[in-house]
């Protein structure tokens, strides 16, 4: 479905999972109560599930909270919002990465950040969906201008996995670990991952938009395309434990200035603290470039961010690069 200003304040109504009658919708929205039976009626394509209970009226089968743009800035560090240029927070859309890939075409931009509420093409690595219902979890995308090229940001994406853990830390949630490149885990299921495009000149100014997808409430209903054991926050620590504002918030206080200074501090300033959470050493993965399969232990990583994986043979190999799954050793 394509989500509307007035299906955006119905739910604005109804997010606090209370019944409210046909009658104040129809009040609030200055239209008919069969105008709003329609809207309600179009949310089953969204994967929010409406109840209607006669003499009672209707509520969401379970309350969300929004994201509110006063909110996250409210809770923002000084250094923070000194780095954040524009805050955007959409209903809907694409995909927040897409997005803001778009608009560094036509600008250079240093803090863009760009939030959603649900993603129609949510994208995670080598093309595969997102999931991405509404007003669930945290669909969120920087831009941010680089000077030195692509080889200054070598090791961005580990980094930003280190801003994810210490947020979350904030937060409370214990144990959390980092899957090299760019994934984040819990009691090896995955709980987030993060996405970077990188476009410009190789040696000159590049554009870098930093996405991260992480998991809140996962319905079961919409988790039937999910190949990979998975988990979210409501698991973890319980419905009530946490803000997705004051989420979003810590998420910031931690990406912005890591970002900011990756230039000048390089993943060398990240890179004990990775190796802290890395929950890959010692296992035994097969690791994937194109139709190659290379199998092993993993040894780590290295002082640049690759991984270090080694055979049957003893051989240390290095990767810059590949898709990473567990096996049974």
């Amino acid at each position: 479905m394509t989500f509307t200003e007035k299906h955006y304040k119905i739910l604005t109504i109804l997010a606090d999972g209370d019944f409210h009658s046909g009658t104040e919708l129809s009040s609030a929205l200055n239209i008919s109560r069969a105008a709003i039976w329609k809207y309600l009626h179009s949310f089953a394509d969204s994967g929010l599930e409406i109840i209607a209970l006669s003499g009672k009226g209707y509520k969401l089968d379970r309350a969300i909270e929004l994201l509110s743009d006063s909110q996250i800035k409210a809770e923002l560090n000084q250094q923070t919002s000194a780095l954040l240029s524009t805050l955007e927070i959409h209903s809907q859309i694409e995909s927040t990465n897409s997005y803001l890939v778009e608009c560094a075409k036509s600008e250079s931009s240093l803090g863009r950040v760009c939030f959603a509420e649900s993603q129609t093409g949510g994208r995670g690595r080598r093309g595969r969906q997102w999931v991405s219902p509404f007003g669930a979890n945290i669909y969120l995308s920087l831009l941010w201008q680089f000077e030195n090229g692509f080889s200054a940001i070598s090791g961005l994406s580990l980094a930003v996995g280190v801003a994810v853990v210490r947020a979350l830390s904030d937060m409370g949630v214990k144990n959390i670990g980092l899957k090299w490149p760019n994934d984040i885990f819990w009691q090896d299921k995955k709980l987030g991952g993060i996405l970077i495009e990188v476009s410009g000149e190789s040696g000159g100014d590049c554009s870098a938009v930093i996405g991260l997808g992480l998991n809140l409430y996962l319905p079961e209903k919409e988790t039937s395309t999910i190949t990979q054991p998975w988990t979210d926050l409501e698991r973890i620590i319980g419905t009530h434990n946490y803000s997705r504002n004051q989420l979003a918030s810590l998420l910031l206080n931690h990406l912005l200035p890591i970002v900011a200074s990756f230039e000048n501090d390089t993943f060398a300033a990240y890179l004990q603290e990775w190796r802290s959470y890395d929950c890959m050493q010692g296992k035994a993965v097969a690791i994937y470039i194109g139709q190659q399969q290379f199998d092993g232990v993993v040894a780590g990583i290295d002082d640049n961010g690759m991984l270090l994986l080694e055979n049957k043979q003893g051989e240390i190999k290095t990767f810059a690069s590949g898709e990473v799954s567990f096996r049974q050793s």
